[in-house]
């Protein structure tokens, strides 16, 4: 689980942490209920870590395992035990893999 120094952040800040494009959090959080970040007056949305969690989540569900909005939204409500655990699991798995990867390459070019 990534630590965050700030209390709040900006649509903007949470689309470039996550690499998730500004419209598809919009989008996100007009068809969901489980995602509805806090507004000032003048409407800009402010996300808690807790928001970007659950965002990490939900784009877990859809982007990676396929399922439909309004499935992930469902899975999240009633299991959220156990979608966190698979999320750590494989949010870990592809850490692992990036770093077999760099020591690969590494490996690589000490050979040529």
């Amino acid at each position: 689980m990534q630590e965050f120094d700030k209390k709040y952040y900006r649509i903007g800040d949470v689309a470039q942490i996550l690499g998730i494009p500004v419209t598809t959090l919009r989008f996100w959080e007009s068809q969901l209920t489980i995602l509805k970040p806090k507004r000032n007056d003048k409407g800009t949305r402010f996300y808690t870590p807790a928001d970007i969690e659950t965002i990490k989540k939900i784009h877990y569900l859809v982007k990676d395992k396929g399922i439909k909005l309004e499935a992930a939204q469902a899975q999240i409500r009633a299991n959220r035990d156990g979608v966190d655990k698979r999320f750590e699991v494989v949010d870990r798995l592809k850490g692992i893999r990036a770093q077999l990867k760099e020591l690969q390459q590494a490996f690589d070019s000490m050979q040529q």
